[in-house]
């Protein structure tokens, strides 16, 4: 049998017959109605999902068996009934009026066959894997799965993005960025990164992509903020599509808004693709919930750039203090003595929980667990270094039991 010559049907309001009602009708008419088919069904009955379609109005129902002539006017037709025979009179029918028809019984009597398909985009893909359904299925997912997360290269020649993408590249792992975040990685002609953005995603970029290391190292090399946004604008204003990759989110405490700002106020299109934030996800990594029932109500999320102490800082370190909440701490492990006075001092509890979580969703993960009189001089005896999060209240307990009671079910 010859290899099937593979060619994509634009049927917006063309005239697409279907006979039959059953499973397969069901699976195929969406896809006919995403094309923009107009679906007509004959069939004597229809499954449900079927009915709903058909009280939408979205296909057109003869409630009937086949009959000759029903293939006056169509450009393509489904002939899937539970008998051969009235499939084979379908195709007959269809065959002698020179329309292409699908027999869903018998591939090798089928004059076209309908591939497995999937979209990413504005990218179709079909497998027909020689007329195997289970193997096309299987391949097709795997195409379309590396399409989704930007394993094959699919950029854009005719129709490239424009513009700047603001991308939040989660917490640390790179299987944590999400799927639009991926794919856009993946279309950048310029990826212009910070130092916890997920590093292993980089080593997949071609390499004609031009990497700018915006890394903003604690008392090291610092590329200012200013620079960043000129570099952003820039390089659109050359046609290059830009991906701001960033750790976390965007716009938490990712200064995404101010990246946003200078690209507006230079006329450069911003696509924000939003991350998972590392103030939930490392927590969660370690086992520990930020609310949980009867415990907690509430969580802050703080960022501890500057002491408390310090005149810049504006946080309300008594409010926070006194609320019976969480508290997630950024940036927070050069400056733990200070947080741990200040809460102490303005009434919370010495034996409040606490835990520190470094290089949290990363292979080198680890965690210690304290109480806010000793948090600080466990630290410094751990050597715990940034990137790490701070975690203060009760739902710490709450990690811990549950740690407790995973280990007793361990055979």
């Amino acid at each position: 049998m010859s290899s099937p010559y593979l060619l994509g049907l634009r049927l917006d309001g063309r005239r697409v017959l279907v006979v039959g009602g059953g499973r397969v009708a069901q699976r195929r008419v969406p896809t006919l109605l995403d094309a923009g088919a107009s679906v007509v069904l004959v069939s004597p009955s229809v499954t449900p999902a079927l009915d709903d379609l058909i009280a939408d109005g979205a296909i057109t129902w003869e409630r009937r068996a086949y009959q000759v002539g029903d293939c006056d006017g169509a450009w393509l037709v489904h002939a899937c009934t539970s008998d051969r025979a009235a499939n084979a009179a379908i195709a007959a029918e269809a065959e002698a009026k020179r329309i292409w028809c699908v027999r869903a019984d018998d591939r090798d009597a089928s004059a076209a066959w309908t591939p497995a398909s999937g979209r990413v985009d504005e990218i179709s893909v079909a497998v027909t894997a020689g007329g195997d359904p289970r193997r096309a299925a299987g391949i097709r997912d795997a195409v379309v799965g590396a399409l989704r997360d930007g394993t094959v290269d699919a950029r854009r020649n005719r129709t490239k993005p424009v513009g700047v993408a603001l991308v939040g590249g989660g917490p640390g792992d790179p299987g944590l960025i999400t799927v639009r975040g991926r794919q856009l990685l993946a279309q950048a002609d310029v990826v212009v990164a910070d130092r916890l953005a997920p590093r292993a995603l980089l080593d997949e970029l071609a390499p004609d992509v031009e990497l700018i290391d915006a890394a903003k190292i604690p008392y090291g090399r610092y590329l200012a903020q200013e620079k960043i946004n000129e570099l952003l604008v820039e390089h659109a204003r050359r046609g290059r599509f830009v991906v701001r990759l960033k750790g976390g989110d965007p716009f938490v405490f990712g200064r995404g808004g101010e990246e946003m700002l200078a690209c507006a106020r230079a006329g450069i299109p911003v696509l924000v693709v939003p991350g998972v934030t590392s103030a939930v996800a490392v927590p969660a990594a370690e086992g520990v919930p930020v609310t949980h029932r009867g415990v907690s109500q509430e969580f802050h999320v703080i960022s501890v750039h500057v002491a408390p102490e310090d005149p810049r800082s504006t946080v309300d370190w008594p409010g926070l203090a006194r609320s019976p909440g969480t508290l997630v701490l950024l940036m927070a492990v050069e400056r733990i003595a200070a947080i741990a006075h200040t809460l102490i001092r303005e009434g919370r509890s010495p034996e409040t929980p606490v835990m520190v979580v470094q290089d949290g969703t990363l292979p080198t993960q680890r965690a210690l667990y304290a109480d806010l009189s000793t948090v600080a001089e466990r630290v410094i005896a751990a050597g715990t270094r940034p990137p790490a999060i701070v975690v203060v209240g009760d739902v710490v307990r709450v990690g811990q039991e549950i740690k407790m009671v995973r280990a007793e079910r361990v055979p």
